[in-house]
């Protein structure tokens, strides 16, 4: 039987500190399992790879081969620095049975790591799992959810209780499973791929800069006839958007607008995205006027409304190449399909 490595795959940007938190706490759990951990500084350009690489080398973790420091030139986004990852393997050159993904504000739990590849192990048909997410404060984080849709995104935006009960089918945050159940997709704080999965897809879609790009790689690895499943068994605690920022937004930042758009036209096309886009602005006009009838919160980070007319009205005017950037992954997953 083969040794069932797991490469994880530790993605960090401006967080060298965080980074190491998790390292620390990944890097327990990889003690009892045959495996590797890869840190990989995504162009962050603020010395994060110099000042992780040294507390690395400090805490002897260079001193064997189950712990290595790359850096990436530039920042290409999530799924690029991922790519890296998945593209480099193991220190031997081979690829692992399995990789994991793991952010660099992401603290595993016990026996998280063992509990995502041992369900792997015992289901063939399911390709990804991912785990259970609660904040630093304990409070659970939803990550357990439905493919986008345009009734999926008139619901987000509309807040309304009559609204998601006509339309909880589509509506993609699902409500917190208490076992272990099949999703469309699962977040990427902490992820569990098997090789097979990532060798049918070629890794992350690397239009993607931020946002969608697990969405976008779990329907991909749907149609290749692999599953994804959520396994509440394993824990990881999460701080959440340390180095996005989304949480403090004042501005939705123009990416998440681009990925979106990308998501639905690659997924769609273009009369689909089309309909999703008003689906939303629908909603939001309708909470719009329930908050000033009925004193709603603020929900969505300021002008975003406007922002997503605008970003909309530039795509139909002059729409952006929207076409997979998918690349089949280099050595060594090549090495290993020969």
């Amino acid at each position: 039987m083969a040794q069932q490595r797991i490469l994880i795959i530790l993605l960090n940007f401006r967080t060298p500190e965080m980074t190491l938190q998790s390292a620390e706490a990944a890097l327990r759990e990889l003690e009892d399992l045959p495996g590797e951990l890869l840190i990989i500084d995504n162009g962050s350009g603020d010395g994060s790879f110099d000042q992780i690489h040294a507390a690395a080398q400090a805490r002897g973790w260079l001193d064997s081969s189950r712990v290595r420091v790359i850096a990436s030139p530039v920042n290409g986004g999530f799924g690029a620095g991922m790519n890296i990852g998945l593209s480099t393997g193991l220190a031997d050159g081979s690829a692992p049975e399995f990789y994991y993904l793991l952010n660099s504000d992401a603290f595993v739990q016990g026996s998280t790591i063992r509990t995502l590849r041992d369900f792997l192990l015992e289901h063939p048909g399911a390709g990804l799992a991912g785990s259970y997410v609660r904040g630093t404060d304990g409070a659970p984080h939803r990550t357990a959810f439905r493919f986008p849709s345009v009734a999926g995104e008139f619901e987000a935006s509309v807040r309304t209780g009559i609204f998601t009960r006509l339309l909880k089918p589509w509506v993609v945050a699902m409500e917190m499973p208490r076992a272990e159940v099949q999703v469309d997709w699962t977040a990427g704080a902490s992820l569990m791929i098997r090789r097979e999965a990532v060798e049918a897809v070629g890794g992350f879609d690397e239009t993607f800069f931020l946002y969608f790009e697990e969405t976008d790689l779990c329907r991909r690895a749907a149609r290749a006839g692999w599953r994804t499943h959520y396994v509440p068994a394993s824990e990881v605690a999460h701080i959440g958007s340390a180095s996005t920022g989304m949480k403090g937004w004042q501005r939705t930042p123009g990416y998440w607008f681009d990925s979106r758009l990308h998501y639905f036209v690659k997924n769609h096309g273009r009369a689909y995205a089309a309909a999703a886009t008003l689906a939303r602005i629908g909603g939001s006009l309708i909470y719009g006027l329930r908050r000033l009838i009925q004193n709603k919160p603020q929900a969505d980070p300021p002008h975003f409304l406007r922002d997503l007319c605008l970003h909309s009205l530039r795509a139909l005017i002059a729409p952006r190449r929207t076409t997979s950037s998918e690349t089949r992954l280099p050595s060594p997953l090549a090495k290993e399909q020969k």
